[in-house]
């Protein structure tokens, strides 16, 4: 008797534990969630900073809901769900808003159009992903992920704040250029590293950590600055990345069409 209450004691035990190891990913969630949310109310009341802060902190809890499902084993359909639906209200919605109102609220029906084709090209993204989730390769993303593109916005709005001040003629006319630019990328089929298949061993290990330790003290000493060089360094990744392969490939078609053919041994 004693032995089938402890297994049933230690069963409920693994039950509860699951349960639990579940939960970690979720509340990182909402947690995301809600920092959209937050964003989208602080535009609301035109507190800009606010709102691009809201969306960067979402995305730390966006990672830590993806690391913290992978460390504990407790990936699901249901995490996935949750997941893509909290990205679109704080990497979609809040975004374009964000910029909307921030930016392109003089345009009239254009700034409308840009600011839905932001969130439209987002959530497409979003559904792509997830419908190629088990047949994609895990070191690449195809098109530009909606963290990645809202925090090319969030810090393109701290930046402007603290450093350069655009004005009301500049500022529509670049947010256009680089809404456009996100929306297109986001659906495209350019390849974006996701930097999954990094190696730590042996010396790369000391490598990776001196580089990292290099990009934080850059990113704390600077943030207003470093934040948008990153994103905007990320995004443009992909695009550049593709041109040079495809130089090289001409290039390379190119040379082997002008090689001389082999010489032909004479019988006589």
């Amino acid at each position: 008797m004693k032995t089938t209450a402890f297994r049933q004691s230690f069963g409920k035990d693994s039950k509860r534990r699951k349960a639990a190891m579940h939960l970690i990913p979720n509340l990182f969630t909402t947690g995301n969630l809600f920092c959209g949310v937050f964003a989208i109310l602080s535009v609301f009341n035109a507190n800009y900073m606010a709102a691009a802060i809201a969306i960067l902190v979402a995305m730390v809890f966006d990672v830590l809901d993806g690391k913290s499902a992978r460390l504990t084993n407790s990936t699901s359909h249901f995490g996935l769900e949750y997941d893509s639906l909290s990205d679109v209200v704080s990497f979609g919605v809040a975004p374009g808003l964000l910029i909307y109102s921030w930016a392109l609220s003089g345009q009239g029906t254009f700034g409308v159009a840009v600011m839905f084709a932001y969130v439209a090209m987002g959530a497409v993204r979003l559904a792509r992903f997830n419908s190629m989730a088990a047949s994609s390769d895990s070191k690449y993303f195809t098109g530009l992920a909606i963290p990645a593109a809202a925090g090319v916005v969030a810090s393109l709005v701290v930046f402007d704040h603290h450093i350069v001040r655009m004005g009301a003629e500049v500022k529509p006319m670049l947010v256009l250029i680089i809404t456009l630019s996100l929306s297109f990328l986001m659906v495209s089929t350019i390849k974006y590293r996701s930097f999954k298949d990094l190696k730590f061993k042996g010396r790369q290990q000391i490598t990776y950590l001196v580089w990292g330790i290099l990009a934080l003290m850059l990113v704390a000493a600077w943030p207003q600055v470093m934040l948008f060089v990153v994103f905007a360094s990320y995004a443009l990744l992909g695009p550049v990345e593709r041109v040079f392969w495809l130089t090289v490939r001409a290039f390379g078609k190119k040379g082997v069409g002008k090689a001389e053919p082999p010489p032909v041994e004479s019988k006589v």
